[in-house]
């Protein structure tokens, strides 16, 4: 699933990115305009959009998406309370309202619930080799038409280093986005992984870039 969020508060954009691109593939912008921007040019599956951001707010940017017809679903975040904000909102068109401040798992759900009853298909496994396929959503490798369950972590560090394919991701980044810090992996654990995910999709899949980190190359 190509999510788009729009939140302009740069900490909580970066909890919410860092806990949605563990299931979905997600772009991030701080303002309005920008969004308005890359929605033209780029199609998304769900656009989650908060009302108060600089430029074009949330609300006048579903005004303006519906207005031109644009059926994208839409998940409203505001930190405001009253009931004038949500009526304002569902009659601008947004298809759900989550006020601040929220869990995220109330999110998750929500995304779930928009996903049934818009049918968006959120196990949308991608190539990451020649005949080989990784669906981030279920944990899993197909290779040559095999299927091969894969641990969760796992999957996390490669649904990491997919998203940014042939970018060299740091250890220290890797870590830093998948791993809380009173439970951060050693060295050793790391080479785990990459021993495991070498294994199922190959050893040239997966470069090590000597004293910077790793990278996922096409």
């Amino acid at each position: 699933m190509n999510i788009l969020l729009l939140e302009d508060d740069p900490l909580l954009s970066k909890i919410l990115t860092k806990h949605l691109t563990q299931k979905y593939t997600v772009t991030s912008v701080y303002d309005g305009d920008s969004a308005l921007e890359i929605i033209e040019n780029k199609k998304f599956d769900l656009l989650i959009l908060d009302s108060n951001v600089p430029g074009i707010s949330g609300l006048e940017l579903i005004k303006e998406l519906r207005s031109y017809n644009n059926t994208t679903p839409i998940i409203m975040i505001t930190a405001y309370q009253d009931t004038i904000h949500l009526k304002t909102a569902f009659t601008h068109g947004c298809n759900d309202y989550i006020k601040k401040p929220f869990e995220l798992d109330e999110l998750d759900m929500r995304i779930v619930n928009i996903s049934r009853t818009f049918n968006i298909e959120q196990n949308q496994a991608i190539e990451i080799a020649k005949d080989t396929f990784f669906d981030a959503l279920n944990h899993k490798i197909t290779k040559n038409g095999e299927t091969f369950p894969i641990a969760k972590k796992e999957s996390e560090f490669l649904n990491y280093l997919a998203i940014n394919r042939n970018r060299t991701v740091s250890k220290e980044e890797l870590t830093q986005n998948l791993w809380s810090f009173d439970n951060m992996p050693s060295d050793a654990t790391l080479r785990v992984y990459i021993r495991n995910l070498r294994a199922l999709i190959g050893k040239k899949t997966i470069e090590t870039i000597r004293g910077m980190g790793y990278r996922l190359v096409s």
